[in-house]
């Protein structure tokens, strides 16, 4: 489970992405103390922070800087001061990305995940996926049955390579049109629905059918 560190001195705000990062098996803390964060960094080893930039004491560049000293841990600032010079001495501190608030939950989500992967998942990705056969190359995206190359759409790409990486798991439609967020696809159910109906016919034409299976109101799955 990743761990994220949340130092943002607005309760509501901290307490609702505390609340949103746990519905995606995240594990947060809130630091207490915004005289001594770094005490509390170094004892929660997170694997990802959210700094805010206004803080009480001593602001988040302060922050950002003495956390660069000894971790190069992602960090997402998050602020209402975001005209370009905030953004740019964000990065230039050593912020990995910025969002402005107000900002919407599902859209920092997808930042987060995005960087996590990235960052954590990418170095010890599997290169080929397989089942039932099939084998879906992450190298260069495509997917193979038998002497049969099946090409795919970015999109379709993307639902059947969350989908093979959670095999046995129900993976719920909210969780994949997050997954497609990442790649700038900025995705509604309906369009989900036409992508995974598209993907179905394509695996079905190839001799794959019943590859994805649908749990009504709760997801898809490939077992």
């Amino acid at each position: 489970m990743y761990r994220i560190f949340i130092v943002e001195d607005d309760d509501g705000i901290s307490g609702a992405i505390e609340k949103q990062a746990a519905s995606w098996d995240l594990q947060c803390r809130c630091v207490r103390d915004f005289r001594a964060v770094m005490p509390e960094f170094t004892e929660f080893d997170p694997h990802l922070v959210l700094l805010d930039l206004l803080l009480p004491f001593f602001n988040g560049y302060y922050w950002c800087g003495e956390i660069r000293k000894v971790s190069k841990v992602p960090i997402i600032v998050i602020s209402s001061a975001s005209d370009n010079m905030n953004i740019v001495m964000a990065m230039n501190m050593g912020g990995d990305d910025f969002i402005s608030k107000p900002f919407d939950m599902s859209v920092l989500t997808a930042k987060i995940q995005a960087l996590l992967r990235r960052t954590y998942d990418f170095a010890a990705a599997v290169p080929v996926l397989e089942h039932r056969g099939a084998l879906l190359n992450t190298g260069d995206a495509s997917l193979s049955f038998g002497s049969e190359k099946i090409a795919l759409t970015k999109n379709e790409y993307r639902i059947l390579l969350t989908l093979m990486e959670n095999k046995g798991r129900i993976v719920s439609r909210e969780k994949l049109m997050q997954r497609l967020w990442e790649t700038d696809s900025f995705v509604d159910e309906n369009t989900l629905s036409v992508n995974v109906g598209r993907l179905r016919k394509k695996l079905d034409s190839a001799g794959l059918s019943d590859f994805i299976g649908t749990r009504v109101g709760s997801g898809y799955i490939v077992e």
